[in-house]
């Protein structure tokens, strides 16, 4: 398709620049640049996402299944007396491009509108369908992340109505060694039937006289199926004898944690509830067992209490199962010390892991924190803690936490950042944060007489040309090629950008103009050495580069970018493959 005009100015334009609609934003204006029509736009559903160029007065209809195109809306019999295609700009030709969701369905469309009639090649098309792709993963990537809040909003209700339900409740903790026919009982447990610690025994024949004999049969079948793995867990509802012999009712529930190498059963761990009251509200006592399951089975991530005493050393009193998950090492590994989760701490994440604890105890203000594990199995993870802090008598410091597994959203994240960041072609940074990050470096000049930055402005020379004879892939291929010469030419302190087209800028930290222009030698000339091979062709590429000094009363980076691209006008004006200074 020919090079349409299209404006550069979208202040105008008819949809927000909102933070969540700027990466619809850029894609629209990417599509409108590369295609080189007047308008593009985003929708996803029925609502307007994005618009880059001039705003039509009727729109037009989206694909839903596969790329629809209309050369000429005029000659079009659709479209024949329609008087908005008499009202400039007067829209002639039109495409549009359905945005699928990973199921295949439509979720929108990516449309480009032009004031000449046109149409799209193969090419061209394949490029629109990667386009639509990209602003569909951007829906899914939005979707995805309002689903992670959900669950998360989820995720700490149910803490609260886990953490009120245990405090209301009236619940003991008991500890079976199944071979060895032995119990042992919480205080809370004893204390639930009026006893002291030393007033019930650890034999499991004395715990069955307690039990009411019309429930004494049940009470033991179910536990038998459960030995014999007959059910995932262990839960009955029974009556048992107190102190003062009258019967409670009491919810009793448990799992076998642990068995040889037979299946047979050695360990079983478990509570006992009161639920004489709950009895009359079976509702509530469903709700109430559903939580208490949750908390010992179900809840992903690690329930702790960690215990740091006075002379400085800590170690974790309780941890839940859930410590495999996290951090892939048992409760029992961290009873006495802290030292092994310690040694899964990332070296970058340690310090401030163990600050942040430091601080928590020191002010006995929450504990927040996400940060790295190295594990054998899971490798480098991402890990959210919470918890808050409590003073004991005896100057120790309680915390009573939550720590669960956040790779994924970190992940998204990431992801979601360099996309907003970074342009996907040539891997330098887009405009808008190449020129957030020249603004800082421009800050930087104000703050000390003693630096100073230069600013390169690059095209790359016959850029159209390139695309007219060889097609948009082997010019997409030429910018990388030119963007990975750039990259490495460059230090980490630099700064490159692609500001659009075949136009690149870079920000040379504490570099004058003398350094600035034997930068931009070597860049010339490595260009020109490595030449761009697609296929059986060979096509030499040159760039005309221009070149200023940023200075500490300018008023903003784009007005040095402004002097550089001067230059670079000089350079191009002069027969290009040249290099001019401001």
């Amino acid at each position: 398709m020919p090079s349409l005009s299209a404006p550069d100015d979208e202040a105008a334009l008819p949809v927000p620049a909102t933070p969540g609609e700027e990466r619809y934003q850029a894609l629209a204006r990417l599509a409108r640049l590369h295609f080189g029509v007047v308008a593009a736009s985003i929708s996803i559903g029925q609502r307007l996402e994005s618009w880059s160029g001039f705003p039509l007065r009727q729109p037009l209809p989206g694909a839903h299944e596969d790329i629809l195109v209309i050369a000429d809306l005029q000659a079009d019999p659709r479209f024949a007396g329609q008087p908005w295609l008499n009202e400039a700009p007067f829209p002639r030709f039109h495409a549009s491009c359905p945005l699928l969701d990973s199921a295949g369905h439509w979720i929108g469309s990516l449309c480009l509108f032009d004031d000449k009639p046109g149409d799209l090649d193969a090419d061209q098309r394949a490029y629109l369908r990667e386009l639509a792709r990209l602003a569909a993963m951007i829906a899914d990537s939005d979707q995805a992340t309002v689903r992670l809040r959900i669950q998360a909003d989820a995720l700490r209700e149910s803490r609260r109505r886990m953490a009120l339900a245990i405090a209301g409740s009236g619940t003991g903790i008991w500890d079976r060694d199944i071979p060895g026919d032995l119990i042992h009982y919480s205080s809370g447990w004893k204390a639930l039937l009026g006893y002291t610690d030393e007033e019930i025994g650890n034999r499991i024949e004395e715990s069955y006289t307690r039990i009411h004999p019309d429930d004494l049969g049940y009470v033991k079948a179910t536990m038998q199926a459960h030995f014999e793995q007959r059910t995932a867990a262990y839960e009955v509802e029974h009556r048992i004898r107190c102190k003062d012999g009258s019967y409670k009712w009491v919810c009793s529930r448990g799992k076998v944690v642990s068995r040889d190498s037979e299946g047979q059963p050695l360990r079983m761990i478990g509570t006992t509830t009161d639920i004489t009251a709950l009895r009359s509200l079976a509702e509530h006592q469903q709700q109430t067992a559903n939580l208490l399951t949750n908390l010992t089975n179900e809840v992903p991530g690690m329930v702790f209490q960690l215990r740091r005493m006075p002379g400085g050393e800590s170690f974790f009193p309780y941890a839940s199962a859930g410590i495999q998950d996290i951090y892939e090492i048992a409760a029992e590994q961290v009873a006495a010390s802290v030292a092994p989760i310690d040694d899964l701490i990332h070296p970058d994440d340690l310090a401030l892991y163990r600050t942040s604890l430091e601080t928590s105890a020191a002010s006995l203000s929450p504990w927040h924190l996400e940060y790295r594990v190295c594990l054998p199995d899971q490798g480098t993870c991402w890990r959210q803690g919470d918890a808050r802090p409590t003073r004991l008598e005896d100057g120790s410091i309680l915390w009573h936490g939550f720590i669960t597994d956040v790779t994924e959203r970190k992940r998204i994240e990431a992801e979601l950042h360099e996309f907003a960041t970074t342009d996907c072609l040539t891997q330098v940074f887009n405009r808008r944060h190449f020129l957030k990050l020249a603004e800082a470096e421009l800050e930087h000049l104000r703050q000390s007489d003693e630096r100073c930055a230069s600013i390169l402005m690059c095209d790359l020379d016959h850029f159209k040309a390139i695309n007219d004879r060889y097609g948009h892939a082997v010019g997409d291929h030429a910018l990388s090629h030119f963007a990975s010469i750039l990259r490495h030419h460059l230090r980490r302190t630099d700064l490159a950008g692609r500001l659009g087209g075949e136009e690149f800028a870079v920000v040379l930290v504490d570099v004058d103009m003398e350094g600035a222009t034997a930068i931009a030698q070597r860049l010339q000339a490595s260009l020109a050495e490595s030449t761009l091979t697609e296929g059986d062709m060979r096509i030499d590429l040159t760039i005309s580069i221009g070149i200023s000094v940023m200075h500490a009363n300018d008023t903003s980076a784009e007005v040095a970018l402004t002097r550089s691209d001067m230059a670079l006008y000089r350079a191009k004006q002069a027969g290009r493959n040249r290099i001019e200074c401001h």
